[in-house]
């Protein structure tokens, strides 16, 4: 039976000490709120172990004595994974193991803990010379943690790979408080099974990752950067097969948005000034690195072709950084300015590169048809297949009737998806909102298969209980 909630306190205390705890409820509330607001269930206490050795001391304690335990690093998930979701656990936030351990530019890798900030992990490898290459819209608040935990994707994934690929060896405290000592910076170790990847993408269900050795890459001497009207998405994806053919691995980025989020972002103040060259339905922000030595003007003249060819309408490439800010904020900012305009549903999905466009029109037409008048907004990372595929309210409808019909659309998307041979969560993870979809949809030897790895690492489940299975 799990200890009552003040023996609980007091256990935490007599570990961590007073600095270590949090657990008056106004205290904790930052903890416990999450982006979106979906969630908000109490914690017994928030924990914020000062190092490894006291994570490893707390898991030790809480494995026997049956606290259920709530990995979380920035508090910045989608899907309510590093949330409480019965009200009986611990939150424990890895905040303050943040050091950095080692930084090797030449090697192409660095070391740091899973408290560290995406953006100081970014400005960490600058300092030495080189890239880590996972960009996000939350990344001045997500640490490495959270990232590797959920395998992040960001707007570079088409380059260098989502977080699992970015990611050579892990350090993790399992349930039992053993650590798993797995970093390295091996390129290639065939001794048998890939551990690291059980704790990559598991959404803290199997241990707390403390620390990572992650790849870092050469800065490039500059990006050239354009954004480019075409008429549909089928036209998009032609354009990115011409450019990936005309630009290789120098293609970091190929986001896709319509005109309808550049619209919002106008209409509420996010942007200063139109980005686009004019009015299209569809743009497409492409990105090419100018490494050093190289040539430059690789995508203006790719898009001069692909504009002789039919595939472009029109574009503009930035002149300045300031150009090309404006352009990436106009992306960055499209789920942001949807609450500006309302109620919105949204989806995370992926599927193969060329069913893209049939999933935005099928998917549209099927969600049109259970909410008429819905206003679609998807956008996203078109050269990996992933879509953040978002309906607005319509104009003028209560908002909360609008999300009381959410379940029906969902459905509506996420048949075309499976019918596509697509993921219904691309990069956001499954946490506690999309676990009983996980239990329709999944595989049932896979499902096996994970709840077999569950039980052998964390037999009394502990680890963050309810989340993914």
């Amino acid at each position: 039976m799990t200890l009552a909630p003040d023996a609980i306190i007091s256990g935490l205390k007599a570990l961590l000490g007073e600095a270590g705890v949090i657990a008056d409820p106004t205290a904790m509330t930052t903890y416990l709120t999450e982006p979106r607001k979906r969630f908000r269930v109490p914690a017994v206490a928030v924990a914020l172990p000062a190092d490894v050795a006291a994570l490893q001391a707390l898991c030790r304690w809480a494995n026997a004595n049956r606290v259920p335990l709530i990995p979380q690093s920035g508090n910045t998930g989608l899907v309510g994974g590093q949330v409480p979701l019965s009200g009986n656990e611990v939150v424990v936030n890895i905040s303050r193991l943040n050091r950095v351990r080692e930084v090797n530019a030449a090697a192409g890798h660095m070391t740091v803990e899973a408290g560290l900030i995406l953006d100081e992990a970014h400005k960490v490898a600058e300092a030495a010379g080189a890239m880590f290459p996972l960009w996000l819209a939350s990344q001045g608040s997500a640490r490495i943690g959270g990232v590797l935990s959920s395998n992040a994707g960001g707007v570079q994934v088409l380059a260098f790979g989502n977080a699992r690929e970015l990611t050579l060896g892990v350090e993790a405290v399992l349930a039992d408080g053993r650590l798993y000592n797995g970093l390295n910076a091996l390129k290639k170790d065939n001794t048998g099974y890939d551990l690291k990847d059980l704790f990559v993408g598991a959404e803290g269900t199997l241990g707390f990752i403390t620390a990572a050795t992650v790849k870092l890459f050469p800065i490039p001497e500059a990006q050239e950067t354009a954004l480019v009207n075409v008429a549909s998405p089928e036209m998009a994806l032609e354009l990115f097969y011409m450019l990936r053919e005309r630009t290789g691995s120098r293609l970091t980025a190929f986001e896709l948005m319509n005109r309808f989020g550049v619209d919002l972002q106008l209409r509420h103040g996010l942007l200063a000034r139109d980005p686009t060259a004019s009015v299209s339905p569809w743009y497409v922000l492409a990105e090419v690195n100018r490494m050093k030595g190289g040539v430059p003007g690789a995508l203006q003249a790719a898009l001069e072709e692909a504009l002789g060819a039919g595939l472009v309408t029109d574009a503009v490439v930035a002149e300045s950084e300031a150009d090309r800010t404006l352009m990436w904020a106009a992306r960055e900012q499209m789920s942001e300015v949807q609450s500006k305009e309302g109620a919105s549903i949204k989806h995370d999905v992926s599927v193969p590169i060329g069913a893209v466009p049939q999933l935005i029109a099928e998917g549209t037409a099927a969600v049109e048809r259970v909410i008429p008048g819905v206003r679609p907004c998807p956008f996203g990372h078109m050269g990996d297949g992933n879509i953040h595929f978002n309906f607005s309210q319509p104009v003028g409808e209560d908002p909360k009737a609008f999300m009381a019909r959410e379940k029906d659309a969902n459905a509506a998307i996420y048949e075309v998806v499976q019918r596509l041979g697509g993921s219904v969560s691309a990069e956001h993870g499954i946490g506690q909102l999309k676990r009983d979809l996980l239990k329709e949809l999944k595989d049932p030897v896979a499902l096996d298969m994970m709840r077999a790895i569950k039980a052998a690492l964390d037999p009394n489940g502990i680890m963050n209980p309810g989340k993914v299975l």
